[in-house]
């Protein structure tokens, strides 16, 4: 019996326009470049996506602005949080986690980049 991921055709059209940006930018630019440019991509491809989408903290029945804002949510369903970093670390992977448990969202993805090959700059996380 085959599993079938969760938004896989949606998860794999982002994959897609992520290394399409990347192949046209190769790594070394600033993350908002990245931001851009795949946003640009991502409407190309003829998918809805909010930059920048404010994330209100729940705190006992109230929403509160704490300034977290998702780099990228595509179709409502998936949240790209991009870098451009060096080397990923245990922070960056926890800031997803959060924005996921904070947003009510279940799929997100961290993608760095900063590295020759972009498959290996992309992890996939589910809640």
């Amino acid at each position: 019996m085959k599993t079938t991921l969760l938004q896989e055709e949606l998860t794999e059209k982002i994959i897609g326009a992520a290394i399409e940006v990347h192949k046209v930018l190769g790594p070394g630019l600033l993350e908002s470049t990245y931001e851009a440019a795949l946003a640009f991509e991502l409407g190309l491809r003829g998918l809805e996506y909010e930059r920048q989408k404010e994330v209100p903290v729940n705190y006992k029945g109230s929403l509160i602005d704490v300034g977290y804002r998702l780099d990228l949510l595509v179709e409502n369903e998936v949240i790209l949080e991009l870098k451009a970093v060096e080397e990923l670390h245990d922070v960056h992977e926890a800031q997803l986690i959060t924005y996921l448990k904070l947003s009510g969202h279940r799929i997100g993805f961290l993608i760095n980049f900063n590295v020759p090959l972009l498959k290996d700059g992309i992890f996939r996380r589910v809640l």
